[in-house]
């Protein structure tokens, strides 16, 4: 109902000005909260001396292994080898994206070449391998 001014006449005109104020609490809310909802996983990476900043164009996906032998093609889990074939060949191969591997350091080897075995037994050729930027020692300075 309406405001009475007197000779009971209403106003029958909405006020919208509280409705815009909890929409703006609402989007400050949601600008904040969506950044942190989007967090990676948790991978502690092998250091390297040459190591690229990570492309920023979203034409790519990310098959992580986790240091427990876990494996997560972008945050869903694979459950087997078999079924990583699968979703490399649809997600992947299908839609020509470029796939970076990026495997905890700790990982055994036998699971990381396991993985680049169905990597490329799909016939994926666009591949990176993710590493941290390490800071040269004099020792590896000798190996070049």
């Amino acid at each position: 109902m309406g405001a009475s001014l007197g000779n009971s006449r209403f106003v029958s005109e909405i006020n919208v000005t509280p409705f815009v104020d909890v929409m703006l609490v609402l989007l400050i809310i949601f600008m904040v909260a969506t950044p942190m909802m989007s967090s990676g996983l948790d991978v502690d990476l092998p250091k390297a001396q040459q190591a690229e900043a990570l492309p920023q164009e979203h034409d790519h996906m990310t098959l992580t292994i986790q240091r427990d032998g876990t494996i997560y093609l972008e945050e869903y889990t694979v459950p087997n080898l078999n079924a990583l074939e699968d979703y490399l060949l649809r997600l992947v191969k299908e839609k020509d994206r470029t796939l970076f591997l990026s495997a905890d350091k700790d990982v055994p080897y036998g699971i990381v070449v396991a993985v680049i075995g169905c990597i490329k037994a799909v016939g994926i050729e666009k591949l990176g391998i993710m590493a941290e930027t390490a800071e040269p020692t004099p020792s590896a300075k000798g190996l070049r």
